[in-house]
């Protein structure tokens, strides 16, 4: 008879994985992970290939992967040549995003020096203030959501 291997709580598993308990029930709603198997008592245990892909979603997802992307590299098949072609797509496509982000984080820095230029402390009034202040009264709704663009 086989040797069934240990399954562990949901606190344990996000302890071994570095996966919170939260995102670890937010990734069995998002079906990147199977829910863990109900034992007797109700708990849920997670075997060490849960674990596995936890640890794996979490290295996708800090490598600012998105959901869609770390669930299209988890249902490829190592063996497949066809499943490689679609890792370099996924991969490629996010590098794309990866350089798009970094342009706009390069202006966004740009911005926050010409602001933080305007006003060095000694002054009556602090012109980096008034320039949020003024921005924010001429800045549209649409805007303000446009401009924030998040890949995750």
């Amino acid at each position: 008879m086989p040797v069934e291997k240990p399954l562990h709580l949901i606190g344990k598993a996000a302890a071994l994985s570095g996966v919170s308990t939260a995102n670890i029930r937010f990734y069995e709603k998002e079906g990147l992970l199977a829910p863990g198997t109900r034992a007797a008592n109700s708990y849920r245990g997670y075997s060490s290939g849960d674990i596995h892909q936890l640890r794996f979603i979490r290295l996708c997802r800090a490598m600012d992967m998105s959901l869609g992307e770390v669930r299209t590299l988890l249902n490829l098949d190592l063996a497949e040549k066809a499943d490689c072609v679609a890792a370099n797509a996924t991969l490629e496509s996010h590098i794309t995003h990866v350089g798009e982000r970094l342009a706009e984080l390069q202006a966004l820095q740009q911005d926050l020096q010409d602001l933080r230029a305007r006003c060095d402390g000694t002054g009556p009034q602090c012109r980096i203030m008034q320039a949020l202040h003024e921005r924010a009264e001429h800045l549209p709704r649409e805007e303000a959501r446009a401009r924030v663009h998040r890949h995750v």
